[in-house]
């Protein structure tokens, strides 16, 4: 189905049949992307007695537990509440959930030891005013990241400088293939979540962290509709799927 749609002076045209997901699917053992030390996603049937959830060892269904942590087992999405001592649920304050978004690809910059996507990179790459979302692919962009163990690697991340721009060009969610946007072991400081929520001066309840995205190569930089899916859990963070529609502007 193509339409139009006007967001702020501008008109793009999209084909809702054409969606993309960028999300990480959850699956039981250690082949599942990982980090923070995390145990692997759990899927495993109820057993009750001589009772198993579990049709093909005899059971009437397939009634199964999963065990999981949101930050550590796969793509995910976090509000304030992720670093805030007020119990603020992401299930609270994302009540929107479709946005102008633009895709960019970044090579991180070495600095010391680390791989960082500094501010100077994101001024260069986006192009557009009052932009909602930004989806950051790292390169290069292997396809391990789907499955790859991230603790105690000292992964690329966001630095603080570079969030809290995108915090004052009013970029409401963000959205990485990172397992952070800051750094592995920083002593806890967690300054880009701090500078990206404006936390606890300014504080911006409504705003949104996604980790741990793939953002395949057949995915080209440019303007999308992001649809961005939570389950309903009262909790900092919930598994998310985020999904891309692709936008041509209109002239």
């Amino acid at each position: 189905m193509i339409t139009t749609i006007t967001h702020k002076g501008n008109k793009f045209e999209l084909n809702l049949s054409q969606p993309i997901d960028i999300s990480i699917p959850l699956r039981s053992g250690e082949e599942n992307v990982n980090a923070w030390y995390c145990s692997p996603v759990k899927i495993e049937p109820v057993v009750m007695g001589d009772w198993v959830g579990d049709v093909n060892q005899g059971g009437s269904v397939n009634f199964r537990n999963v065990f999981l942590n949101p930050h550590g087992n796969g793509t995910h999405t976090e509000c304030v509440g992720h670093i805030s001592k007020e119990n603020y649920s992401l299930n609270q304050h994302l009540k929107l959930f479709m946005f102008i978004a633009q895709v960019i690809s970044v090579t991180p910059e070495k600095i010391n030891d680390d791989l960082v996507i500094t501010k100077k990179q994101l001024e260069t790459l986006l192009t557009f005013d009052h932009l909602e979302a930004i989806v950051i692919r790292t390169l290069p962009n292997k396809k391990e990241k789907n499955n790859h163990h991230y603790s105690n690697t000292n992964p690329p991340y966001l630095h603080h400088e570079a969030a809290g721009w995108l915090a004052e060009m009013g970029v409401q969610h963000l959205l990485l293939d990172l397992p952070s946007v800051d750094r592995e072991q920083d002593e806890g400081k967690l300054l880009a979540h701090h500078a990206f929520w404006k936390y606890p001066f300014a504080t911006r309840l409504d705003c949104t962290i996604t980790e741990l995205i793939f953002v395949d190569e057949k995915i080209k930089d440019g303007w999308y509709l992001l649809n961005l899916q939570i389950t309903s859990l009262e909790n900092d963070a919930s598994p998310s799927k985020p999904v891309l529609y692709s936008l041509t502007k209109v002239e």
